[in-house]
């Protein structure tokens, strides 16, 4: 008897061994858990967690490769490397980037590596939402160097989205992404908090047009910008009492990158207008998805960790200066851009 019942124990745990087994194959190697689609065709979910580092390497390589015979693609990079990591990249190595970069430049296409990746279309598309209006040529003011007093344009190209902070404030974060929030009902927090001193003028990270503007009780003060592109909707939250946006801006306004749309606060939590309920003066700063209209406003919304990114786009500041006279701050350097 207590041999028939060790038997059966041994049989039990070797069952659950074996189901642990299969269910982490599955979480960690099964590339598609990161995106999905409907029958309607379009993307219905994105894990996003790309790492700093190997977006900036990725970068780099792009930016780099400008003038070379063979032009990288940081979102290809990227998206390739996605699929060997089945959307995890824990497991990101650099030296699995630079043997990639190797194979393009001795002539193997993007298309070759990639034509039996089942899911390399998945992530790219999903990683081109986020990052697609994120690097590419642009003309940008500087100082002339033989006139401090006179501004020259020079054209460029690399990162043309620009940190949240203007240039010389400071802020601090941490990944925050999915922390419990409790306010009016239990959530999760779909966005960075960057802690900063109110008042600090705060950033259009791209070009867009104004899609929301107003009180909101959980966001207080906020700012909706929607790239032009329509994929990208970036959320600005908690800004300033009294005097949250720059004056002039409305609903339907075009920003561009590297414009000063409002000012770091500490408002929200609150059905009344105005109120400051936030105890520690912060930008909530979150971008949402979409790649069908269907997925605005409504429980299909796609929001992604932007941790990492925001520590990217601090390689790349507004400078602002205050205007006195309508005691508003403004850009310093303008920019342009060949597709707007």
């Amino acid at each position: 008897m207590i041999i028939k019942i060790r038997s059966k124990l041994l049989f039990v745990i070797t069952a659950l061994i074996l189901s642990a087994a299969l269910v982490f194959t599955f979480v960690f190697n099964f590339p598609a858990r990161a995106v999905a689609t409907d029958d309607k065709g379009f993307i219905k979910w994105v894990d996003f967690n790309v790492c700093y580092s190997a977006m900036d390497k990725a970068l780099r390589a792009d930016i780099n490769s400008l003038d070379n015979e063979v032009k990288l693609n940081w979102i290809e990079l990227l998206s390739y490397l996605a699929v060997r990591y089945g959307g995890n990249f824990s497991r990101y190595k650099a030296k699995d980037m630079d043997n990639l970069i190797t194979k393009l430049n001795n002539g193997t296409s993007i298309e070759e590596l990639t034509k039996d990746m089942k899911y390399y279309d998945y992530y790219y598309e999903a990683y081109n939402a986020i990052l697609g209006g994120f690097v590419g040529p642009f003309s940008v003011q500087e100082q002339d160097p033989n006139n401090p007093e006179k501004k020259i344009w020079v054209n460029k190209y690399g990162l043309k989205a620009f940190s949240p902070i203007a240039r010389g404030y400071s802020y601090n974060h941490y990944d925050d992404f999915g922390n419990s929030r409790d306010y009016g009902f239990k959530r999760v927090h779909l966005g960075n908090d960057l802690m900063g001193s109110i008042g600090t003028p705060i950033i259009a990270v791209e070009s867009g047009y104004v899609e929301a503007l107003g009180w909101n009780q959980y966001g207080g003060w906020r700012i909706g910008i929607r790239s032009f592109d329509k994929h990208r909707y970036y959320y600005y939250a908690h800004l300033k009492k009294d005097h949250p946006y720059q004056t002039t801006l409305k609903v339907g306004d075009h920003v561009k990158a590297g414009d000063v749309i409002g000012y770091l606060g500490m408002t929200g939590y609150s059905t009344k207008e105005n109120v400051n309920n936030i105890n520690v003066p912060h930008l909530h700063f979150g971008m949402q998805l979409i790649f069908d209209e269907s997925q605005k406003e409504t429980l299909a919304e796609i929001w992604i960790n932007v941790y990492d990114i925001v520590n990217l786009l601090s390689k790349n500041k507004s400078a602002v200066v205050r205007n006195v006279e309508t005691k508003e701050f403004d850009r310093v350097y303008d920019i342009k851009f060949e597709d707007e």
